[in-house]
């Protein structure tokens, strides 16, 4: 696991961003993540790691500073550009059509490749990586456990083989046993090539599979730390958490 600097992929600098004029969340914040590794944006409520997601995708336009992707501008970009440029999304909550069949929702996160042979070889693609899916394929998506309806979202958003999946709190309703696979599976996903941006409460569990954790407090970057040496910190809560529990 690593990358040099030379790998930053993503870079947010001096990015003031927020949800009305008079309410900033990001206060002139500076952070990148590098290519192929999995980077956790921790920090207590309100700290603004949600927001980072929102503005990199598009759904937030900063008011100031840059946001590059690959070296490239992108600050302001619509979610759609984002997209096109190899950005995926799975937001916090359930994100899926819940009347809809499960293979009725993958069609629908491929709905922009070309021609049906490819979005079904894709999915056949995707029901490898998700064999509880796969047996599910007719059901409604409602019908699904957390941790299927989990996968599928996360599936449905690699339909488009992105190079960078933004993923905010994954293990929200999960089971710990639940959790921990999805959390393999993102160290899979990195370990081939998928550069992961992710916001987990789960603090501990999700450590252990992480390459970097950005701790933001109060909209700015308090602390870079490597995964593993952040894990082994004693002060992980009081210090950098403000007392939010970390399994």
């Amino acid at each position: 696991m690593g990358a040099s600097a030379a790998g930053r992929l993503i870079e947010f600098e001096n990015v003031v961003a927020g949800y009305s004029p008079t309410l900033t969340i990001l206060n002139e914040l500076s952070l990148d993540a590098r290519a192929g590794e999995i980077t956790m944006l921790i920090g207590p409520n309100g700290a603004g790691k949600s927001t980072v997601l929102k503005a990199l995708f598009g759904l937030l336009t900063p008011r100031a500073g840059e946001i590059r992707f690959g070296g490239r501008r992108v600050s302001g970009t619509a979610p759609r550009g984002m997209i096109d440029r190899g950005l995926a999304f799975v937001p916090q909550g359930r994100n899926l059509f819940p009347s809809l069949s499960v293979l009725h929702n993958l069609e629908l996160g491929g709905i922009t490749l070309p021609g049906r042979k490819l979005l079904r070889e894709r999915i056949a693609e995707i029901l490898d990586l998700f064999p509880p899916v796969r047996e599910r394929l007719g059901n409604q998506a409602s019908t699904l456990s957390g941790g299927e309806q989990k996968q599928l979202e996360i599936g449905r958003a690699l339909l488009l083989k992105p190079r960078v999946l933004l993923i905010d709190e994954p293990s929200i309703g999960l089971s710990p046993k639940i959790s921990q696979e999805v959390f393999q599976l993102l160290r899979r996903l990195a370990d081939t090539g998928t550069t992961v941006l992710m916001v987990e409460q789960n603090v501990r569990s999700a450590l252990k599979y992480a390459d970097r954790a950005l701790v933001l407090e109060m909209g700015r970057l308090a602390l870079d730390r490597r995964a593993s040496e952040l894990l082994d910190d004693p002060n992980l809560n009081r210090l950098f958490l403000g007392g939010m529990a970390a399994h």
